[in-house]
């Protein structure tokens, strides 16, 4: 619930309904619009932003002020824990300050990516008294927020309840009451969505959103995603001062043996029969195929198509022989190529994946051992520590791709002492780094896209990750209790996990009639007694595959 260390898709989406960001993006195009600031301007050599930020209130009355985000950029530009989300968003800020409604922003260079922050602007008021923002879990309610909604109780990987903000600036929401229930296994929240006792479930996996098949009282919601998924390669990390750390397989080091390994995993038959065909293979990084601007596949000689015999050529040259039980060894032979793929606890997809690659990889002579671990020990093995060979992982993307290019910078890698970071990679390349800089600051979106692709060709040749199939953005909800709904983009765009609160804000439901008195508190659905306005019960929780920003349970924004 603390939006400055909040890094899954669950997290940061409960907090695009809750709290106001500078711009939002444009329901039809996703292009930045207004939200907390109305209205800016930019001096003529790129560097001076200056926002104005609208007349509005806090759900506590306060007013909001340009104050309010000038305090929560800085505090992220000084307070370590306090970049875990967003820093990088904020690396290239030179100074933050207000004046009345007026937020000036100057930068070290341009910045091509400024009306698209990633960054939630929080009430000052509230948040300055936080003295080790680290530590701080932000579990004290109401909250005060500045979105439609405010959150009013939560109970960790239970649920979340929020209630409408009367003084919400675009007025207040349809609904009355939202909630966010989690299940701990798929079959339950699939159960539960077909009982009625959740309206809307999103982020599926394509056998549970088969199974809502038939039902007259649900609507399957089928489009294209926002979402990489990839594979996360342990090719020897590092902490930010450069001192290796973890427990990586020494083979995987090897660029070689990366490339031999994507030779040897046929993407194809993974969406056919581990996505059930819903889903793209990728051909290309990380930016899903939706965002057409930036979106680049590998063509031609740069293309690494699925190939058996030019994988084990590949390591049959480099010097890793195979033995007598057919697993090769490290050159000197000291060491099989036996590694760990590491996945979350109870999520049946990422197993089915897990028996894919290893027959895949069992072709070219490496063995695959899977290594089941819950989603915050999933986190902190594959993002702090290093302790895993292969990880499967993934991000859903937003708009503007900076956010997920900057995951794979040098000072997103941990610190010393590890904390801070949010590394999706450990990948430190100075070659990206300069990509990365450049694009910042190159304000035509032409030449920019193409340094972002650039940069995913970096990504896709080095292979620090692997990227296996955009998966669609798969969706049910009742139709007997949703009276209508908007995606983002509207039309065909996304409901649940969408770059905006738009989803939510516009969404109706007919009144219901809740049960259960309320006394004692502890009920996440019978808080309310009575016959109470429209209330939405999303389900959330262990069926969503794997943004470890990472986690079955809470995909990675």
């Amino acid at each position: 619930m603390n939006p400055f260390l909040a890094l899954r898709l669950v997290s940061t989406s409960v907090h695009r309904w809750m709290y106001g960001f500078l711009t939002v993006p444009d329901s039809k195009t996703l292009k930045p619009s207004p939200d907390l600031a109305e209205s800016w301007t930019t001096s003529d050599d790129g560097l001076t932003w200056t926002f104005k930020i609208r007349q509005a209130k806090w759900s506590d009355g306060q007013p909001i002020t340009a104050e309010d985000a000038a305090w929560t950029f800085n505090k992220i530009m000084t307070d370590d824990a306090a970049k875990t989300a967003n820093g990088p968003a904020v690396e290239n800020f030179e100074t933050v300050t207000a004046n009345g409604q007026d937020l000036v922003i100057k930068t070290k260079a341009p910045q091509a990516s400024m009306l698209e922050n990633p960054i939630p602007i929080m009430p000052k008021h509230v948040w300055e008294k936080v003295t080790d923002m680290a530590a701080y879990e932000a579990e004290t309610y109401p909250t005060v927020s500045s979105g439609p909604y405010i959150a009013v109780e939560h109970k960790k990987d239970q649920y979340v309840k929020l209630q409408a903000n009367p003084n919400y600036w675009r007025g207040k929401p349809k609904l009355d009451e939202l909630q966010v229930v989690f299940f701990d296994n798929p079959a339950a929240s699939i159960v539960a969505l077909k009982k009625g006792e959740i309206d809307l479930i999103g982020r599926l996996t394509p056998p549970d959103f088969d199974a809502l098949k038939g039902d007259a009282n649900i609507e399957q919601w089928n489009q294209q995603g926002r979402r990489a998924a990839y594979l996360q390669m342990n090719h020897g990390a590092t902490t930010s001062d450069d001192k290796p750390i973890g427990d990586g397989h020494p083979a995987l080091k090897d660029a070689k043996v990366r490339t031999a390994m994507h030779l040897a995993i046929d993407k194809a038959k993974l969406v056919a029969d581990v996505q059930n065909g819903l889903a793209k293979p990728a051909d290309g990084s990380i930016v899903p195929p939706m965002y057409t601007d930036f979106f680049w596949e590998a063509t031609g000689a740069d293309k690494i198509s699925f190939d058996v015999a030019k994988a084990n050529k590949i390591l049959d040259d480099a010097g890793y022989k195979k033995g007598a039980d057919g697993v090769r060894t490290m050159p000197d032979g000291k060491r099989k190529l036996e590694f760990r793929f590491t996945i979350h606890t109870d999520t049946p997809i990422e197993d089915k994946l897990a028996e894919y690659l290893t027959d895949f990889w069992k072709a070219i002579g490496i063995t695959l051992t899977t290594n089941r671990v819950d989603s915050s020990k999933f986190s902190e093995e594959t993002g702090t520590t290093a302790l895993f060979d292969i990880a499967i992982s993934g991000w859903s993307v937003n708009p503007d791709p900076e956010e997920v290019l900057a995951t794979h910078l040098c000072s997103r890698r941990p610190n010393p002492d590890g904390e801070g970071g949010g590394t999706e990679s450990f990948y430190c390349n100075p070659e990206f780094e300069k990509l990365y800089q450049d694009q910042l600051k190159e304000l035509d979106r032409t030449k920019r896209a193409e340094l972002i692709k650039q940069m995913q060709k970096k990504l896709y040749d080095d292979a620090p990750v692997i990227a296996l199939y955009y998966p669609n953005d798969l969706e049910g909800y009742r139709k007997d209790r949703i009276t209508s709904v908007t995606a983002i983009p509207e039309g065909n765009g996304i409901i649940y996990g969408g770059s905006s609160y738009w989803p939510f804000y516009t969404l109706d439901a007919k009144a219901t009639a809740v049960a259960g008195s309320g006394e004692g508190g502890g009920s996440n659905t019978g808080l309310i007694a009575g016959i109470v306005g429209a209330v939405v019960i999303i389900g959330a929780g262990a069926f969503f595959f794997s943004r470890r920003r990472k986690g079955a349970a809470d995909e990675r924004e």
